[in-house]
């Protein structure tokens, strides 16, 4: 998921903050998670956070003996925050990047998904050549033949996208040129502008779109093929303090129990109704 505009504040706050390293026991760790990006993490009308991935967190704080907090905070502050101190761990659908990683350190991937555009289901750009098909990308990779035709197709147009993540890259860097590109703080809000015809396309992570189209009674559509691949990274993991690694290795632990014996297959049946385990 969800690269630039954290980046770069993501930098100063590891070189001023950054903690110490030196081993811990670990028998605490607070999580964050935004809370807001169903079905990978939501809030529920009680407060507490429900998702996949507060599921997940709950299997592999368990196999780790970690007592863990589940804390939702905003998805554009989490890397200088937690480079801060706010909290040791970030689960909120975090690709792994090369980018990232020269200020974070991640576990290896728990889950691994494409991403697609979407528009409104009557919309003229509704069924774009390739939708339901999917190709796969890698990073700076161009003349892309598919890629080519969304281009042609949605010159002029508005795609909103949720800003600082790797989708918001991608989009300025094939579409920057031929389209009005519109940033938004939270998926949610774009979906909602997407509904109402105020932007033309939105594009984000698959899973997340299919259950935001439930949200929508039907009245979006994914357009175009999907998108996977090395593209995302590696795929989504945990995000950690670079001098962390103790913690890293703990968790590292847990996630490969947790591929192994079907425990991750069997909670994204459930939320996004595919298996999002990584390929090993």
């Amino acid at each position: 998921m969800k690269f630039s505009a954290i980046l770069f504040c993501g930098v100063a706050a590891f070189s001023a903050f950054a903690a110490p390293a030196f081993a811990k026991d670990w028998a605490k760790a607070t999580i964050t998670l935004e809370g807001a990006y169903a079905p990978w993490n939501l809030t529920n009308a009680d407060g507490t956070l429900g998702g996949f991935e507060p599921e997940l967190a709950k299997v592999l704080c368990e196999r780790a003996k970690i007592e863990c907090t589940l804390v939702a905070s905003d998805w554009d502050g989490m890397i200088p925050a937690l480079n801060a101190g706010k909290f040791d761990v970030i689960m909120d659908a975090l690709s792994i990047t090369e980018e990232r990683k020269q200020i974070i350190d991640f576990t290896i991937p728990y889950a691994a998904t494409p991403a697609a555009f979407a528009t409104a289901k009557d919309s003229p750009l509704a069924n774009a050549a390739g939708t339901g098909a999917t190709i796969k990308m890698t990073p700076g990779q161009t003349g892309v033949k598919e890629i080519d035709a969304l281009k042609e197709l949605f010159k002029g147009k508005t795609i909103g996208i949720q800003a600082a993540t790797v989708y918001a890259k991608f989009v300025y860097d094939n579409f920057g040129d031929i389209a009005e590109i519109r940033e938004y703080k939270t998926g949610a809000d774009r979906d909602l502008d997407l509904q109402n015809g105020r932007i033309d396309l939105g594009f984000d992570d698959a899973v997340y779109f299919a259950n935001a189209f439930q949200a929508a009674n039907g009245a979006l559509a994914f357009t175009g093929p999907e998108i996977a691949g090395p593209i995302w990274g590696e795929g989504e993991g945990l995000g950690l303090r670079k001098a962390d690694t103790d913690l890293r290795d703990k968790l590292n632990v847990a996630i490969k129990s947790a591929l192994a014996d079907g425990t991750v297959k069997n909670l994204s049946m459930k939320w996004f109704k595919m298996d999002v385990s990584p390929q090993q």
